[in-house]
């Protein structure tokens, strides 16, 4: 249940080190979601339905950096509308493509891949060891990420853009590049969130199946400080609170199952709460348009 928002989250992180603040994951997660189940409906292949949700998500990246880093415009708002676009868009063509259902149309998904001995080993084996591949390639990443923010020299790059982008341009890093550069992979993540909750969880598309994931995602970042672990693990509290209340549906304790669904929001709405009185820092450009001095 955390896979898709680790993906989202990590992409979030990079984008936002460089100064860009992306409220659109829902919408990014959600077209990789539908473009996953359409290319795995026309080729019978999961992987080409993860390609095509890659693809959907660099587009949507694309788009949203054409709008906020060439244009400026305000990337509150502009997230926001992708968001709204995403949801329309995305059940339009759902209803236009396989038509109106009783039923949702099912594809091919991915199965799970048990890890060979460690995966026989009681208790924790089949908990950390029996998953898609989409899980091992999110906890995977976890730790390249980290690696390439905090210990190479395009991490730096990025943390600097972040900071002081003006500064960051004098010493030669092309700043506007950059940030196109992490629009771009902060999409391809989100695109293949969307695909783990469409191919590996559900095989099928249903209208705004994201169900706030994005925004879940969104304070994982804040949760995390801006760290690829923090925010993976803030990722997995978050997973753990949406299992937890499908299993209380499950259990029929007694209670109405809307107070079981708010659980992960209400987490979220808390956490942020919390962890914004902490004052964390966020980066000091974050949110903050830039233009270059020849530009003028």
């Amino acid at each position: 249940m955390a896979t898709p928002l680790i993906l989202a989250a990590i992409g979030e992180v990079y984008l936002e080190r460089a100064g860009i603040l992306n409220l659109g994951l829902e919408a990014m997660m959600l077209l990789g979601a539908f473009f996953g189940v359409l290319g795995a409906s026309l080729s019978g292949s999961p992987i080409i339905g993860l390609l095509s949700a890659i693809m959907a998500g660099l587009f949507a990246g694309l788009i949203f950096g054409i709008w906020v880093i060439s244009l400026r415009a305000n990337q509150i708002v502009t997230g926001a509308a992708m968001n709204i676009a995403a949801l329309g868009l995305t059940s339009f063509l759902s209803r236009v493509i396989f038509g109106i259902r009783t039923l949702p149309t099912q594809v091919t998904g991915f199965k799970e891949w048990p890890i060979p001995i460690l995966s026989d080993i009681p208790v924790i084996g089949r908990i950390l060891f029996y998953h898609t591949p989409l899980v091992y390639f999110a906890l995977f990443l976890v730790i390249i990420m980290t690696f390439i923010l905090f210990r190479t020299t395009w991490g730096l790059k990025i943390r600097a853009i972040g900071e002081h982008p003006r500064a960051s341009e004098s010493v030669g890093i092309g700043v506007l590049s950059w940030r196109y550069g992490m629009s771009l992979l902060c999409g391809g993540l989100c695109g293949i969130a969307g695909a783990t909750l469409s191919l590996a969880q559900l095989t099928t598309f249903v209208d705004n199946m994201t169900a706030g994931r994005g925004f879940i995602a969104l304070a994982a970042v804040i949760f995390g400080r801006w760290n690829p672990i923090g925010a993976s693990a803030a990722s997995l509290v978050f997973g753990a609170t949406d299992a937890l209340q499908m299993r209380f549906q499950a259990f029929s304790v007694g209670l109405p199952p809307d107070i079981f669904l708010m659980l992960p929001y209400l987490l979220t709405l808390v956490g942020v709460i919390v962890f914004r009185s902490r004052r964390t820092q966020a980066p000091v450009a974050l949110a903050k348009p830039y233009k270059r001095e020849d530009a003028y």
